[in-house]
């Protein structure tokens, strides 16, 4: 790995644990301002707080001033977009180049693929050029590899799991982002399967000991950490929450004691 890249990832992966707490904020192009997301500098502020290694804005966010005070947070820019109100929401394009972001001051991108997806061919393709890109000035790339499409009957079906983690690494993502399989032994195939760390979404909004156990499997199946937004930044106390997942994440903490100094 060239050492540019290396220090970027550095940026946003725990260089002791190889690990990191990711916090996307890219949700309102998809569904409108969601709550917790609002007053932006206050809603990232509370997160670093609580100790993430990095966050997921778009452009316009980072442009519009992303931090407030506090200290720093790695500075991932995400790329792709579609809104809940258009013809295909499943359906990402590019909204920012590799080059736009690193003029933003990006450590690293994203794009978000949806594999079985009608579009799923050009959003290959935008992935394929990504990496490219991302290889020749040596910028990080976080692939969002999701099952979603008429053919998906489960979208944490180990098998479309595993197939949607390998294809990410294959077109060239450093960093894999997909869905938790439901359990140790089915996510360490995905985990096996991928030949880059592989992080896990947090998805909707739900029961806080359920979401830390969740990432506490997936830590333990060889995971690499998560990369969670709604139950973070909608969270009551976001600040502590995320320091509740960066104890399991770098600290190996278990979910229940994470759980129980939250209280």
């Amino acid at each position: 790995m060239r050492i540019g890249k290396k220090i970027r990832l550095e940026r946003i992966m725990d260089r002791n644990t190889g690990k990191t707490v990711i916090i996307p904020m890219d949700h309102c192009v998809t569904v409108g301002p969601i709550a917790g997301l609002e007053d932006m500098p206050a809603a990232i502020n509370s997160v670093v707080e609580g100790g993430a290694n990095a966050i997921v804005l778009h452009k316009g966010i980072v442009l519009a001033g992303h931090r407030g005070t506090g200290k720093d947070v790695g500075l991932i820019v995400h790329l792709s977009a579609s809104t809940s109100a258009g013809p295909d929401p499943n359906r990402k394009i590019e909204v920012c180049t590799v080059e736009e972001a690193l003029s933003l001051g990006a450590d690293a991108v994203s794009v978000h693929v949806n594999i079985g997806a009608d579009s799923e061919p050009e959003m290959l393709a935008d992935l394929g050029e990504t990496a490219r890109k991302c290889n020749e000035w040596n910028v990080p790339l976080l692939a969002m590899m999701y099952p979603r499409g008429p053919k998906i009957k489960d979208d944490k079906d180990v098998e479309i799991v595993k197939l949607a983690a390998r294809v990410g690494a294959e077109l060239g993502a450093d960093i894999v982002k997909t869905n938790y399989t439901g359990s140790v032994d089915s996510f360490r195939e995905v985990v096996k399967g991928c030949p880059v760390p592989v992080i896990i979404a947090g998805g909707s909004k739900g029961n806080e000991l359920d979401c830390l156990k969740k990432i506490e499997d997936s830590i333990e199946a060889g995971g690499a950490g998560v990369c969670m937004g709604r139950n973070s930044f909608q969270h009551k106390n976001p600040t502590a929450f995320v320091k509740a997942v960066c104890r399991v994440v770098h600290g190996k903490a278990r979910a229940e004691d994470a759980a129980k100094e939250l209280k």
